[in-house]
Protein backbone atom coordinates (compact mmCIF):
# COMPACT_ATOMS: atom_id res chain seq x y z
CA UNK A 1 0.00 0.00 0.00
CA UNK A 2 2.79 2.42 0.90
CA UNK A 3 4.59 1.56 -2.35
CA UNK A 4 1.45 2.32 -4.36
CA UNK A 5 1.02 5.66 -2.65
CA UNK A 6 4.69 6.51 -3.23
CA UNK A 7 4.41 5.60 -6.91
CA UNK A 8 1.28 7.73 -7.29
CA UNK A 9 2.91 10.67 -5.50
CA UNK A 10 5.98 10.38 -7.75
CA UNK A 11 3.83 10.30 -10.88
CA UNK A 12 1.91 13.36 -9.72
CA UNK A 13 5.14 15.16 -8.88
CA UNK A 14 6.57 14.55 -12.35
CA UNK A 15 3.37 15.69 -14.08
CA UNK A 16 3.20 18.76 -11.82
CA UNK A 17 6.50 20.16 -13.06
CA UNK A 18 4.93 22.00 -16.01
CA UNK A 19 4.10 25.71 -15.72
CA UNK A 20 1.11 26.80 -17.79
CA UNK A 21 -0.90 30.05 -17.68
CA UNK A 22 -4.37 29.95 -16.06
CA UNK A 23 -6.14 30.82 -19.34
CA UNK A 24 -4.42 27.99 -21.24
CA UNK A 25 -3.70 25.26 -18.71
CA UNK A 26 -2.75 21.64 -19.16
CA UNK A 27 -6.14 19.90 -19.15
CA UNK A 28 -5.73 16.54 -20.93
CA UNK A 29 -8.61 15.08 -18.89
CA UNK A 30 -11.07 17.78 -19.99
CA UNK A 31 -13.84 15.37 -21.11
CA UNK A 32 -13.71 13.60 -17.74
CA UNK A 33 -13.35 16.91 -15.89
CA UNK A 34 -16.40 18.35 -17.65
CA UNK A 35 -18.43 15.28 -16.72
CA UNK A 36 -17.37 15.63 -13.09
CA UNK A 37 -18.11 19.37 -13.22
CA UNK A 38 -21.66 18.63 -14.39
CA UNK A 39 -22.05 15.99 -11.67
CA UNK A 40 -20.78 18.39 -9.01
CA UNK A 41 -23.10 21.19 -10.18
CA UNK A 42 -26.05 18.82 -9.94
CA UNK A 43 -25.06 17.70 -6.45
CA UNK A 44 -24.58 21.31 -5.42
CA UNK A 45 -27.88 22.46 -6.93
CA UNK A 46 -29.99 19.78 -5.27
CA UNK A 47 -28.13 19.16 -2.00
CA UNK A 48 -25.39 21.53 -0.88
CA UNK A 49 -26.81 24.84 -2.12
CA UNK A 50 -30.25 24.36 -0.47
CA UNK A 51 -28.59 23.32 2.79
CA UNK A 52 -26.25 26.33 2.66
CA UNK A 53 -29.18 28.67 1.99
CA UNK A 54 -31.13 27.24 4.91
CA UNK A 55 -28.06 27.58 7.11
CA UNK A 56 -27.69 31.23 6.12
CA UNK A 57 -31.36 31.94 6.77
CA UNK A 58 -31.76 30.06 10.06
CA UNK A 59 -28.42 30.54 11.83
CA UNK A 60 -27.88 34.09 13.21
CA UNK A 61 -25.06 36.12 11.67
CA UNK A 62 -23.17 36.21 14.96
CA UNK A 63 -23.26 32.41 15.20
CA UNK A 64 -22.14 32.09 11.58
CA UNK A 65 -19.16 34.34 12.26
CA UNK A 66 -18.33 32.21 15.29
CA UNK A 67 -18.40 29.04 13.20
CA UNK A 68 -16.18 30.61 10.52
CA UNK A 69 -13.75 31.89 13.15
CA UNK A 70 -13.61 28.47 14.79
CA UNK A 71 -12.66 26.65 11.59
CA UNK A 72 -10.23 29.38 10.56
CA UNK A 73 -8.51 28.92 13.91
CA UNK A 74 -8.20 25.18 13.34
CA UNK A 75 -6.34 25.95 10.10
CA UNK A 76 -3.68 28.06 11.86
CA UNK A 77 -1.29 25.10 12.40
CA UNK A 78 -1.34 24.59 8.63
CA UNK A 79 -0.58 28.28 8.12
CA UNK A 80 2.26 28.15 10.66
CA UNK A 81 3.96 25.07 9.20
CA UNK A 82 3.72 26.25 5.60
CA UNK A 83 4.79 29.77 6.52
CA UNK A 84 7.97 28.31 7.94
CA UNK A 85 8.49 26.04 4.91
CA UNK A 86 8.13 29.06 2.64
CA UNK A 87 10.74 31.05 4.55
CA UNK A 88 8.34 33.42 6.30
CA UNK A 89 9.39 33.20 9.96
CA UNK A 90 7.84 36.50 11.01
CA UNK A 91 4.52 35.56 9.45
CA UNK A 92 4.68 32.13 11.08
CA UNK A 93 5.38 33.78 14.44
CA UNK A 94 2.36 36.06 13.97
CA UNK A 95 0.19 33.08 13.04
CA UNK A 96 1.39 31.26 16.15
CA UNK A 97 0.38 34.26 18.22
CA UNK A 98 -3.02 34.29 16.48
CA UNK A 99 -3.57 30.63 17.26
CA UNK A 100 -2.65 30.98 20.93
CA UNK A 101 -4.62 34.20 21.45
CA UNK A 102 -7.78 33.07 19.64
CA UNK A 103 -7.66 29.63 21.26
CA UNK A 104 -7.66 31.20 24.73
CA UNK A 105 -9.04 34.74 24.82
CA UNK A 106 -11.12 33.99 21.73
CA UNK A 107 -12.95 31.09 23.42
CA UNK A 108 -11.51 28.21 21.38
CA UNK A 109 -11.42 30.37 18.26
CA UNK A 110 -15.07 31.40 18.21
CA UNK A 111 -13.92 35.02 18.39
CA UNK A 112 -11.15 36.51 16.26
CA UNK A 113 -9.52 38.78 18.82
CA UNK A 114 -6.10 38.40 17.17
CA UNK A 115 -7.03 40.49 14.14
CA UNK A 116 -8.01 43.39 16.39
CA UNK A 117 -4.68 42.90 18.17
CA UNK A 118 -2.78 43.52 14.92
CA UNK A 119 -2.22 39.92 13.80
CA UNK A 120 -3.97 39.49 10.43
CA UNK A 121 -5.00 36.07 9.20
CA UNK A 122 -2.98 34.38 6.44
CA UNK A 123 -3.92 31.46 4.23
CA UNK A 124 -1.06 29.07 3.47
CA UNK A 125 -1.13 25.43 2.45
CA UNK A 126 1.30 22.79 1.21
CA UNK A 127 0.19 23.19 -2.40
CA UNK A 128 1.35 26.81 -2.22
CA UNK A 129 4.59 25.69 -0.61
CA UNK A 130 5.29 23.29 -3.47
CA UNK A 131 4.60 26.13 -5.89
CA UNK A 132 7.05 28.39 -4.07
CA UNK A 133 9.71 25.73 -4.61
CA UNK A 134 9.15 25.78 -8.36
CA UNK A 135 6.74 22.88 -8.84
CA UNK A 136 4.16 23.79 -11.48
CA UNK A 137 0.46 23.00 -11.15
CA UNK A 138 0.55 20.15 -13.65
CA UNK A 139 -2.83 18.93 -14.89
CA UNK A 140 -6.07 20.60 -13.94
CA UNK A 141 -8.39 18.12 -12.23
CA UNK A 142 -12.08 18.23 -11.30
CA UNK A 143 -12.70 15.76 -8.51
CA UNK A 144 -16.15 14.35 -7.77
CA UNK A 145 -17.68 16.29 -4.85
CA UNK A 146 -14.29 17.79 -3.88
CA UNK A 147 -14.20 20.23 -6.80
CA UNK A 148 -11.27 21.75 -8.71
CA UNK A 149 -7.63 21.02 -8.00
CA UNK A 150 -4.35 20.27 -9.79
CA UNK A 151 -1.69 17.58 -9.50
CA UNK A 152 0.29 19.88 -7.22
CA UNK A 153 -2.63 20.88 -5.03
CA UNK A 154 -3.75 17.26 -4.75
CA UNK A 155 -0.30 16.40 -3.40
CA UNK A 156 -0.60 19.41 -1.12
CA UNK A 157 -3.83 18.12 0.36
CA UNK A 158 -1.98 15.02 1.45
CA UNK A 159 0.61 17.13 3.27
CA UNK A 160 -2.03 19.36 4.83
CA UNK A 161 -3.85 16.34 6.24
CA UNK A 162 -1.30 16.08 9.04
CA UNK A 163 -1.79 19.69 10.11
CA UNK A 164 -5.57 19.24 10.28
CA UNK A 165 -7.84 17.50 12.76
CA UNK A 166 -8.17 14.24 10.83
CA UNK A 167 -5.26 12.28 12.35
CA UNK A 168 -6.00 13.43 15.89
CA UNK A 169 -9.80 13.39 16.22
CA UNK A 170 -12.22 10.45 16.09
CA UNK A 171 -14.15 10.14 12.82
CA UNK A 172 -17.40 10.47 14.75
CA UNK A 173 -16.32 14.04 15.59
CA UNK A 174 -14.20 14.94 12.58
CA UNK A 175 -16.78 14.05 9.90
CA UNK A 176 -19.58 16.26 11.33
CA UNK A 177 -17.05 19.07 11.79
CA UNK A 178 -15.95 18.73 8.17
CA UNK A 179 -19.58 18.79 7.01
CA UNK A 180 -20.31 21.93 9.03
CA UNK A 181 -17.20 23.64 7.68
CA UNK A 182 -18.29 22.77 4.13
CA UNK A 183 -21.80 24.16 4.63
CA UNK A 184 -20.50 27.30 6.31
CA UNK A 185 -17.99 27.89 3.50
CA UNK A 186 -20.60 27.26 0.81
CA UNK A 187 -23.02 29.72 2.41
CA UNK A 188 -20.42 32.49 2.11
CA UNK A 189 -20.09 31.92 -1.64
CA UNK A 190 -23.79 31.87 -2.54
CA UNK A 191 -23.51 35.37 -3.99
CA UNK A 192 -21.02 34.07 -6.58
CA UNK A 193 -23.50 31.58 -8.07
CA UNK A 194 -24.81 34.07 -10.62
CA UNK A 195 -21.30 34.63 -12.01
CA UNK A 196 -20.96 30.94 -12.80
CA UNK A 197 -24.53 30.49 -14.02
CA UNK A 198 -24.24 33.44 -16.40
CA UNK A 199 -20.84 32.50 -17.81
CA UNK A 200 -20.68 31.53 -21.49
CA UNK A 201 -18.82 28.36 -20.49
CA UNK A 202 -19.14 27.77 -16.72
CA UNK A 203 -16.48 25.04 -16.81
CA UNK A 204 -13.86 27.35 -18.35
CA UNK A 205 -14.90 30.17 -15.99
CA UNK A 206 -14.40 28.01 -12.88
CA UNK A 207 -11.15 26.50 -14.20
CA UNK A 208 -9.61 29.88 -15.00
CA UNK A 209 -10.79 31.48 -11.75
CA UNK A 210 -9.41 28.61 -9.68
CA UNK A 211 -6.01 28.59 -11.40
CA UNK A 212 -5.68 32.38 -11.21
CA UNK A 213 -6.52 32.32 -7.51
CA UNK A 214 -4.01 29.56 -6.79
CA UNK A 215 -1.26 31.26 -8.78
CA UNK A 216 -1.91 34.48 -6.88
CA UNK A 217 -1.70 32.65 -3.55
CA UNK A 218 1.60 31.00 -4.44
CA UNK A 219 3.17 34.40 -5.13
CA UNK A 220 1.28 36.34 -2.45
CA UNK A 221 -0.77 38.27 -4.97
CA UNK A 222 2.11 39.19 -7.30
CA UNK A 223 2.73 36.31 -9.74
CA UNK A 224 5.35 36.66 -12.51
CA UNK A 225 3.83 37.84 -15.79
CA UNK A 226 5.27 34.90 -17.70
CA UNK A 227 3.37 32.49 -15.44
CA UNK A 228 0.15 34.50 -15.52
CA UNK A 229 0.09 35.18 -19.28
CA UNK A 230 2.50 32.66 -20.80
CA UNK A 231 4.29 33.84 -23.94
CA UNK A 232 2.19 37.02 -23.97
CA UNK A 233 4.01 38.15 -20.85
CA UNK A 234 7.36 38.37 -22.69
Amino acid sequence: MNFRFLSLALALAVSACAHTPPDDPSDPLEPFNRAMFSFNRGADRYVLRPVARSYGEVVPDLAQRGVSNFFNNLKEPRNIVNGLLQGKPLQAASDTGRFLLNSTAGFAGLMDVATDAGMPRHDEDFGQTLGRYGIGPGWYLMLPLLGPTTNRDLMGRGGDYYTGTGPYVEDSVDLPMTALDLVDTRSRYLSADSLIDNAIDPYIFVRTAYLQQRLGKVYDGNPPRELMYGDEGD
